[in-house]
């Protein structure tokens, strides 16, 4: 089903619809950090304890992400706006619910008959950069703040999180969600970021995959993370088929 950019235009139901979109995408990742709903009977308080971490979280990096698109966009005098999806929407919450997330609940779409090549890659780098100066500055701070945090930055995602302080925890888990957003759009797949940039310049593209790269070594071992990112090749090959199938 096609959608009509012209009635995203109004301002109003643009927020609407971003805010829908950060709600949905803030529970579902809550969802998957406690295991789905199977497990939210035992582990509730955890639910409630990480809520406000995702919604610091998701919202920098997520709504930041899709409102740099917009205004780089409309700089190069094209018409943006954010459109949520009802089949992502549902998709994302589905796999929150059985522990595991596809977080596709909408996106900038642009319109323009008068992009360059350049101009399409700045306005698709202008995402990912927004995650990598989200992560800047909480790594930044968690490195003021705290004197191990370096060492200290993995126990968020595991059993041991309350070992750390509740705001190095927020610190953490906003710099995890950053960089994996940033690592994810980078990938080189039709319609994500990453595919537009590498048309545009390879030397920027190869650039900044390599800081991202060793930026979420950090957070997840080698092994592991050669792992999650077969499971992101699938995921962003099965989003670039819903996004052609949507007609987003």
């Amino acid at each position: 089903m096609a959608i009509n950019l012209r009635e995203h235009l109004s301002r109003s139901m643009e927020i609407r619809e971003i805010l829908i979109a950060d709600l949905i995408l803030i529970l579902a990742f809550d969802l998957t950090i406690v295991g789905g709903v199977s497990t939210i009977r035992t582990s509730w308080p955890m639910f409630l304890y990480f809520l406000p971490i995702a919604a610091l979280a998701v919202t920098l990096s997520f709504v930041l992400h899709e409102l740099m698109h917009k205004f780089v966009a409309q700089r190069f005098g094209a018409v943006a706006a954010f459109v949520r999806s009802q089949m992502g929407t549902v998709i994302t919450l589905i796999t929150a619910l059985f522990g595991f997330l596809i977080g596709i609940p909408g996106a900038t779409v642009i319109y323009t008959n008068n992009f360059t090549r350049e101009e399409e890659g700045w306005v698709s780098l202008a995402g990912p950069l927004t995650n990598f100066a989200v992560f800047l500055i909480f790594f930044g701070m968690g490195i003021v703040l705290y004197p191990h945090f370096i060492t200290n930055i993995i126990s968020t995602l595991t059993p041991y999180y309350q070992s750390n302080s509740y705001l190095q925890n927020a610190i953490n888990f906003t710099l995890f969600i950053s960089i994996l957003l940033a690592f994810f759009n980078m990938l080189p797949i039709y319609p994500l970021d990453g595919s537009k940039i590498l048309r545009w310049n390879k030397f920027f593209y190869g650039a900044l995959v390599l800081a991202i790269f060793f930026l979420f070594i950090t957070f997840i071992p080698i092994y592991a993370l050669l792992i999650d990112m077969a499971f992101w090749l699938v995921i962003a090959f099965f989003f670039s088929m819903l996004y052609r199938g949507i007609g987003l």
